[in-house]
């Protein structure tokens, strides 16, 4: 039976992968997850996340970014007929797995779980000892997943997906938490939100046509929910609670919302869907209330991984420097260090102006409350006087 020709039920472990696989193989040439989603009537956000786990198992290849595209590799025969369960040749119903399987996918988190919390569009990534290779983000960055709970954290995150379970990353800003769901869900919604984000930046709202009156345009919510996709809520600690509680009944059992400014259209969500949040707890104006905390069942704590920044070569002193003033703001002397973000800026301008440039930078951006232990701490490790950035005297 054609890959095609299945219908669009619960799947068995590993399965959906598996029939990604098949259609790579059995339709040479790049494919867009939607058009593979199409052919075996799934959603394209199921269809995505199994064509990104087999991307990271060298299963498949990306080719195209903008949209993305998608085709066979040599191996992908291989991930084809790996099925954890497999079907018999009637294909009525799964066949008894060998006595001696190839080696499966770990079980489901989602066991035990309702049908109203479950979460199936995701396939679940073997476990691994150690985190897996670079991921290509869709802006064609490079991230290099972390290990969490003993797997890749991209392979984590996709794994509380598919058991429904929503997450919450915290941790200073610049410690890469964008760039970890951005890895982890290529079919990524986001909402950047601060403190003038309201209903309508979820739900939608009625703007001018361009042939005259107005027509209402659903917003990020209402279209994660409709595709079956993964929505990001980014500073989701800075948007005021009464917003926020709109995507409160899309997050629990009902997995519905009303959209009343839209003639009170119901909209139920797709398998699939998900809704994972950011929170800078040191950012001004961010207060984690107990009601979103309470959406979050898991809330995993985002550092700089300054091992990575060596990888990158940045400029080890910097990174010295970097490591200090984070040890000093965990015990309290200062509230800011110098996260990954400001790494990587420090590595570009020390390629355009020079290292000195790029040191007297790092001391200047520091929050002025903070300035002196951190040009103290720049000039002992650089074994000189550092300055913030300024301009010097007229040439």
């Amino acid at each position: 039976m054609s890959p095609s020709a299945s219908g669009g039920g619960r799947l068995g472990q590993g399965e959906l992968r598996r029939r990604v696989a098949e259609h790579l193989v059995d339709h040479p040439g790049a494919h867009t997850p939607g058009h593979i989603a199409r052919a075996l009537g799934r959603s394209s956000g199921a269809v995505g996340n199994a064509l990104e786990t087999l991307v990271t198992h060298g299963h498949a290849e990306q080719v195209g970014a903008h949209p993305r595209r998608y085709r066979a590799t040599p191996t992908t025969a291989g991930a084809a007929k790996a099925a954890t369960v497999r079907r018999n040749p009637t294909g009525s119903s799964p066949a008894r797995p060998s006595p001696h399987p190839p080696p499966a996918a770990a079980p489901s988190p989602s066991s035990g779980t309702s049908a109203a919390h479950s979460q199936p569009a995701a396939p679940t990534p073997r476990r691994a000892p150690a985190p897996a290779g670079p991921v290509q983000r869709p802006n064609g960055q490079t991230y290099h997943p972390r290990q969490l709970a003993e797997v890749p954290d991209v392979a984590a995150l996709r794994r509380l997906r598919e058991a429904g379970i929503a997450a919450l990353l915290y941790g200073p800003p610049g410690t890469g938490k964008t760039s970890l769901v951005e890895a982890a869900f290529p079919d990524l919604i986001t909402v950047a939100g601060d403190g003038d984000t309201a209903v309508a930046d979820f739900v939608g709202e009625y703007t001018q046509a361009p042939g005259g009156g107005y027509e209402f345009v659903h917003g990020p919510l209402v279209t994660a929910m409709s595709q079956g996709r993964c929505l990001f809520i980014d500073d989701a600690t800075l948007i005021s609670p009464k917003v926020l509680a709109v995507v409160y009944p899309a997050m629990d059992g009902r997995r519905q919302i009303v959209v009343k400014a839209h003639k009170g259209e119901t909209v139920t969500a797709e398998p699939g869907f998900y809704v994972i949040a950011g929170h800078n707890p040191g950012v001004h104006g961010a207060v984690l209330t107990e009601a979103l905390a309470s959406r979050f069942a898991a809330q995993i704590r985002v550092s700089t991984d300054y091992d990575l920044a060596r990888t990158l070569r940045i400029d080890p002193k910097a990174v010295r420097a970097a490591r200090n003033l984070a040890a000093r703001q965990s015990s309290g002397e200062i509230g800011w260090a110098p996260q990954l973000r400001e790494l990587i800026a420090f590595d570009k301008i020390a390629g355009v102006l020079g290292t000195d440039a790029a040191v007297a930078n790092l001391a200047g951006i520091a929050p002025e409350e903070d300035r002196d232990v951190v040009v103290a701490v720049l000039s002992s490790v650089y074994g000189r006087a550092i300055t913030p950035l300024a301009l010097g005297r007229q040439l």
